[in-house]
């Protein structure tokens, strides 16, 4: 089925350019950048101690670079190498970008947390889940990707935002919970985010994004994935064992993944969290901050972002992904402005591990 699209009667474009963000902080002094630098160098090798990175790291503080390394190749048969300018598969950590511009139309009027999504997605056939449900992962959505492996349901060809939509639609699906009884993450919240940033900007996602995120912030080496357009030139993901990892007929649904960038971009993005521009003082409050409390433990997720919080007062923000191949992690370290990113197009578990250099720059009470 065709991607959805925006009504040709109505203005296509009807969202505000919004101004570049400026965002100032402490220039860090030589002295500090030195010992940083030489403790995450050491780090790195550590981790990737065959120096077989497949991606992108870097580390930053006040927005200043500290350490960072790519290598590998974006294509193995084209010998194409990674470097600073190679747009990566973001994965999951496309989810807090997705909430971004969702985040950007509520502190613009557009949306409200607690607007109700079928009042927005008229096909949409849960009446009780509501935009925040979806960014907290609150809903109870079924996960598309499970559904999909059902014939009776979908035939296998490649799937869209709108595709899943109409499954919703027009089967008699049982959500998993009652919405708002508990966290559940699912992919499917933020494909139906997608939709609904579709709906209110009258723009597709891919236009939206670039307008409400990428080119106000400078993200020049950040585009959402297209299926058709760019499978033959985007950089690709491979297994363990350095097979190609092919794609299948969920590649091509976004909002939950396929955002493709860098790690400069990446911190482009973070730095521009601390403008007081970036959104209303009230609704950054309530985006860094846990929404389920159903079971014990440091573990939580706020509108968009993973935290761990503890009792100590320390929080640490961030959010990893993985598709395909591909595995990341976007790590926010809010008090002490340090950003730790890495992005790997081949499959390792060792991005996740980058949260560890957090205990190196506050007291985060880390194992």
């Amino acid at each position: 089925m065709a991607e959805h699209v925006p009504n040709k009667k109505v203005k296509v474009d009807t969202f505000p350019r919004l101004a570049p963000l400026q965002t100032k902080l402490n220039k860090i002094t030589s002295s500090y950048k030195k010992q940083k630098s030489a403790i995450v160098e050491k780090f790195y090798k550590k981790i990737w101690r065959r120096n077989d990175l497949s991606g992108g790291f870097l580390v930053a503080k006040n927005g200043e670079i500290l350490y960072e390394q790519y290598n590998g190749l974006a294509n193995r048969k084209t010998k194409e190498k990674i470097d600073k300018h190679t747009p990566l598969h973001l994965a999951s950590v496309s989810k807090v970008i997705t909430a971004t511009a969702v985040l950007k139309l509520i502190d613009r009027g557009r949306l409200k947390l607690d607007q109700k999504v079928n009042t927005i997605l008229k096909e949409f056939p849960y009446k009780d889940i509501t935009v925040q449900m979806l960014l907290n992962h609150r809903s109870g959505l079924p996960k598309y990707s499970y559904l999909c492996d059902d014939e009776k349901i979908w035939d296998g060809s490649m799937l869209t935002n709108q595709d899943i939509l109409e499954i919703f639609a027009k089967n008699d699906i049982s959500l998993y919970f009652t919405p708002d009884r508990k966290f559940g993450y699912c992919n499917t919240n933020y494909a139906m985010l997608a939709l609904i940033i579709e709906k209110v900007t009258n723009m597709n996602y891919r236009d939206a994004m670039k307008k409400i995120v990428f080119d106000p912030l400078g993200m020049k080496d950040t585009y959402v994935f297209d299926y058709e357009k760019d499978k033959e030139t985007c950089s690709l993901s491979y297994k363990g064992n350095n097979i190609l990892f092919d794609f299948n007929h969920l590649d091509n649904v976004y909002g939950d993944k396929n955002i493709y960038s860098t790690p400069r971009d990446l911190l482009k993005f973070d730095l521009a969290t601390y403008s007081e521009d970036f959104l209303s003082p009230e609704l950054a409050e309530k985006v860094f901050k846990g929404y389920s409390y159903e079971h014990p433990g440091v573990k939580n997720y706020g509108l968009g972002i993973r935290l761990r919080e503890w009792k100590t007062g320390e929080k640490m923000f961030y959010h990893n992904g993985w598709w395909h191949g591909n595995t990341s992690s976007y790590i926010t370290l809010k008090k002490d402005t340090v950003a730790i990113i890495a992005l790997s197009n081949k499959f390792s578990n060792k991005p996740y591990r980058v949260y560890k250099l957090a205990k190196e720059f506050g007291s985060y009470p880390l194992k």
